[in-house]
């Protein structure tokens, strides 16, 4: 594996860095019959092997040989947990250079991918790793001439397909579960970052993870995710991504092997700031960082807000001083808080919104600066009043730093309005009466709920929503049931 030099000169760094770009399949790196090109953020066109249907054969093949033959299914608990935990020291090892290739491929502020992506990665390993022999089977409760053993067993070969935003986040959560259950995981990383991904298996085999167990398979969705969802050898697929994606992996399986889907789709997320809310400088500093952290790519971004009518105007001024000071630029610069968006695709899509939002009547309150010489894919983090609830603006997910302000008299009518979505991933209630919050949050429709917070996470909790959110849950013991099935053994005792 080719890293980084150490120094603080973060764009020098990036100059010189080779990344790994082959798929990584039984233990070494892959050519694929074929590549396609890819852009990082410094301008240098990487060719990244792109997995059609023979090398995914080839990768489901190492996999399923992997799992059938036990060498990582049936290790003690505690000699896979030793050997999860080897692999999060690596990444920890690793983290300048993992967090350097997530900057590169993503745009994301190199400053948050070494304090938050590259850790958090770490972190979420460490936590499966080390619920593997904690983690208990049960004896059902029956006649005692009978004993029924009730036992987790793994599915077998997992496809994971993630997502560009977070990709070391967001792989982990997937992969790690899935790991500590004793499957066998292939990895499709999205075409946009696949380098984050790649490094992962390479460093997972470093580290003690048998080759075959954790496989890299880079690709494009209509290419290298489609083989993987048709695939027969394929047991699950753990999705996270868009809606339209996530129905096709619906379909893959209905047309192979019905093999399991979970889907984590992305959604719509409300803030409900009602009128017993106090410190709206502080809210306004948190509702800004939801929505404009990672340029507003994040799946939970807190899109649209809510507000008491007598409040709105205090809180657009409190989010105009938040921008005044919010410092956009160069994300190989550390002291960047928001860089440009992934891809010029991403930035005519954010465009398009704006637009829909402004020819729906909308307005533009309060808009952040560009930095000089912003690249052609930057938008300024934006807020928007006065788009009709019933706009594609107000309705779609953007995936950008857009925020859309609403208003609500009443409890009822904020809650009306924030229920007023297809998707349910998470949400936020402002109040200072307890009681209040606690009422409003059991009737909002989504998967997390925060009081006087946003985007307050721990490994520990479950992640995922309802409706177009998807289903199934990242995160907590929980996430374990999504690579296990139970099975039964019952024993006569009479004989």
């Amino acid at each position: 594996m080719t890293t980084s030099p150490r120094s603080n000169d973060w764009r020098s760094r990036a100059s010189t860095l080779t990344p790994t770009t082959d798929a990584f399949v039984d233990g070494a790196l892959m050519q694929a019959n074929a590549t396609f090109t890819k852009k990082s953020v410094i301008g240098t066109d990487l060719q990244i092997s792109e997995c059609d249907q023979s090398n995914v054969d080839t990768a489901v093949a190492s996999a399923r040989t992997a799992f059938e033959d036990g060498r990582w299914r049936d290790l003690a608990p505690r000699e896979r947990k030793e050997r999860l935990l080897a692999f999060a020291d690596a990444i920890d090892e690793q983290r300048e250079y993992l967090a350097l290739l997530e900057t590169m491929d993503v745009g994301k502020p190199i400053a948050q991918s070494l304090s938050v992506d590259a850790p958090s990665a770490a972190q979420t390993l460490r936590w499966y790793a080390e619920a593997i022999d904690k983690t208990y089977d049960e004896i059902a409760p029956t006649a005692p001439d009978s004993l029924a053993l009730i036992t987790r067993e793994p599915l077998g070969v997992i496809g994971a397909v993630v997502p560009w935003n977070y990709p070391m986040i967001i792989s982990m959560w997937k992969i790690a579960p899935a790991l500590a259950a004793g499957n066998c995981v292939l990895l499709k990383p999205a075409e946009q970052s696949p380098l984050t991904g790649i490094a992962l298996a390479h460093i997972a085999y470093e580290s003690g993870i048998p080759a075959g167990v954790f496989n890299a398979v880079p690709g494009r969705g209509a290419v290298t995710g489609q083989a993987l969802g048709l695939h027969p050898g394929v047991d699950k697929i753990a999705f996270t991504g868009s809606p339209e994606t996530g129905a096709r992996f619906l379909s893959y399986s209905a047309q192979s092997n019905i093999k399991q889907v979970s889907l984590e789709l992305g959604g719509k997320s409300p803030h409900i700031i009602l009128e017993s809310a106090k410190d709206i400088d502080a809210i306004a500093e948190v509702i800004a960082w939801g929505i404009f952290y990672n340029a507003g790519q994040t799946c939970h971004a807190g899109s649209r807000v809510i507000v008491h009518p007598d409040r709105r105007d205090e809180l657009l001024a409190a989010l105009s001083r938040f921008l005044d000071d919010f410092p956009t630029g160069d994300p190989l610069d550390e002291n960047i808080s928001m860089g440009p968006l992934i891809d010029s695709d991403q930035k005519d899509r954010v465009d398009r919104y704006l637009q829909i939002a402004q020819e729906d009547g909308g307005q533009v309150a309060v808009q952040g600066r560009p930095w000089p010489a912003a690249p052609p894919t930057f938008v300024a983090p934006t807020v928007l009043i006065d788009v009709p609830t019933s706009s594609r603006a107000d309705r779609e997910e953007i995936f950008g730093p857009v925020l859309t302000i609403h208003t609500a008299r009443s409890e009822d009518d904020a809650i009306v309005l924030a229920n007023d979505t297809e998707y349910g991933l998470a949400a936020a209630v402002w109040s200072r009466d307890i009681s209040q919050a606690h009422r409003v949050a059991r009737r909002v429709r989504a998967g997390t709920v925060w009081v006087n917070t946003y985007d307050a996470s721990d490994v520990a909790t479950p992640f995922g929503g309802f409706g177009r959110s998807g289903f199934g849950r990242d995160r907590s013991l929980h996430a374990l049931d999504n690579y296990t099935a139970l099975k039964t053994t019952w024993v006569d005792l009479t004989h």
